[in-house]
């Protein structure tokens, strides 16, 4: 093998190796198996014993020998890795300057195109990392990962300050062990996290400085993505964020402990008539008092008087949440 490619000069890589077979060896007998100059084949030691890979043994003439493979290869091995892991962020760095430049030049490139998922899955961990002021997120299945892969760097910026604000889809609350294992350890965390019954699409911001959604949320969409950077279309993006979160029901209030009202209307887990099943319908889609009652053709009176008791059965504060609680109990 040569040694060269974990950072040890060539002649030096084949000292060693001749030096690992032949221990106690000379300065003289190395040059001559290495085909070298003494005098290359000293400097060469030389550099090997101030490195650690090789020691002097006292006596005349001096011989060597050479340090444990396993021990010394390791090292520079642990050391190369580490050196190809500072050139990745630095290219990391130079890219980052690279699409900024480019920008001003080319207004086009507001908008960015990947299409392999590790890129995605690192673009978007360096969004997080990166944020300074705070991270806002659309969050709903498909995922690139698998959901709480990056909860503990949540955690660590939500120490240093960085507020996190997430709107959950429906359907990824409900996602299997994402609540106990994710969602409840970010809130405790300090994160602010609201729900909707469906969100339009996947989104993370950082800052308002940069954004990512994905191609489409259909199968095998999310291994597309668009990132966005500082433009028109990153501030309509963060409005469609803040429009939503305003629509969006606390999910704290979902998670709380369900009052006395709740208590009993789990206690007495009869399915509603059809009139409720309706009722429970036309909420869940958004209409009004007056419409629900033309549609069912009832008072609007009634309406209004069946709508507070359903809500006190379910024990919900706002529509949204009789909804949400509803449809927790299979009624929808």
């Amino acid at each position: 093998m040569d040694l060269a490619a974990l950072g040890l000069a060539e002649t030096d890589g084949r000292i060693y190796v001749a030096l690992v077979g032949r221990p106690r060896a000379t300065s003289a007998e190395l040059a001559e198996e290495c085909g070298l100059s003494a005098v290359a084949a000293g400097r060469g030691l030389a550099r090997l014993a101030e490195a650690g890979l090789a020691g002097r043994i006292s006596g005349h003439p001096v011989r060597y020998l050479a340090a444990a493979p396993d021990v010394v290869i390791g090292e520079l091995i642990e050391r190369r890795e580490a050196e190809l892991n500072q050139a990745r962020s630095f290219v990391h760095e130079l890219m980052q300057t690279h699409r900024e430049a480019s920008r001003i030049t080319h207004p086009d490139l507001a908008v960015e195109v990947l299409t392999n998922r590790e890129d995605i899955s690192t673009v978007a961990r360096r969004m997080q990392a990166d944020a300074r002021e705070q991270v806002r997120a659309f969050d709903r299945p498909p995922y690139v990962d698998r959901p709480g892969t990056n909860l503990e760097l949540q955690v660590e910026k939500q120490r240093g300050g960085v507020r996190h604000r997430v709107i959950y889809d429906r359907a990824a609350v409900a996602w299997p062990g994402r609540l106990d294992h994710d969602i409840r350890p970010s809130l405790k965390a300090g994160e602010q996290a609201r729900v909707r019954s469906e969100l339009p699409l996947k989104l993370v911001l950082s800052d308002d400085r940069m954004g990512i959604i994905p191609f489409s949320l259909a199968p095998r969409g999310e291994a597309t993505a668009y990132v966005i950077h500082h433009s028109s279309l990153l501030v309509a993006l963060a409005a469609l964020f803040e429009a939503e979160w305003e629509r969006a029901l606390p999910l704290s209030e979902i998670l709380a402990d369900r009052t006395d009202a709740d208590r009993a209307g789990h206690q007495a887990r009869d399915k509603p008539d059809e009139d409720t099943r309706s009722l429970l319908t036309l909420l869940a889609a958004g209409l009004s008092d007056a419409a629900i009652a033309r549609s069912l053709e009832w008072s609007e009176r009634t309406t209004q008087r069946r709508i507070q008791r359903l809500m006190r059965t379910l024990g919900a504060n706002t529509r949204f949440q009789a909804s949400v609680l509803a449809t927790r109990r299979g009624w929808l």
